[in-house]
């Protein structure tokens, strides 16, 4: 007995699989796998820019702060990142480790060096990363958004891509 195939994001007619088709995979499947070892570099990098990420995020933050406020309190962190105080608290612990940050007795939270270099690196990936989604036509509330998590994620390779796309436009 022969029956069509559908693929399970067609619709009636298209993603149908004649009896003549069946076997063969849809386009996007025939693609190989990466080699074994360049995956596993990908899925790291990954994992490594997700661990990165809330650092970079705290960062850019408490630069934000001290140019609005002069100084970064554990409360105002933790409030404009959504968590609780604990939760601030810890992040920032982790951040002095690090040594991206310093605190001082009530007057609250300081970029050193390299804190203040990793603020600077992910504004400026951030506001690329907007640029390029509103020029292919995103909504500027969304782009912004959509770059708090894309900007943790892209390589430099690809930046560099989105900054010639941009500048051919004239954006940039």
């Amino acid at each position: 007995m022969k029956r069509a195939a559908t693929l399970a994001f067609g619709g009636a007619s298209e993603g149908v699989l004649t009896t003549r088709q069946r076997g063969k995979r849809p386009p996007s499947a025939t693609r190989a796998l990466a080699a074994e070892p360049a995956q596993a570099d990908r899925f790291s990098k990954a994992r490594s820019a997700r661990s990165a990420s809330m650092l970079e995020d705290y960062t850019e933050l408490i630069a934000d702060l001290i140019a609005a406020n002069g100084e970064a309190r554990t409360t105002d962190i933790a409030r404009r990142m959504g968590v609780a105080h604990p939760t601030a608290s810890k992040t920032i612990a982790r951040l002095k480790r690090e040594g991206l940050a310093r605190a001082q007795p009530y007057r609250g939270i300081f970029l050193t060096e390299a804190g203040a270099a990793m603020a600077k690196a992910v504004r400026q990936r951030h506001r690329l990363v907007v640029d390029l989604l509103v020029a292919v036509g995103a909504p500027r509330e969304a782009a912004e958004a959509d770059a708090e998590g894309i900007e943790h994620y892209v390589s430099t390779a690809t930046l560099r891509a989105f900054e010639a796309f941009l500048r051919g436009r004239g954006d940039r």
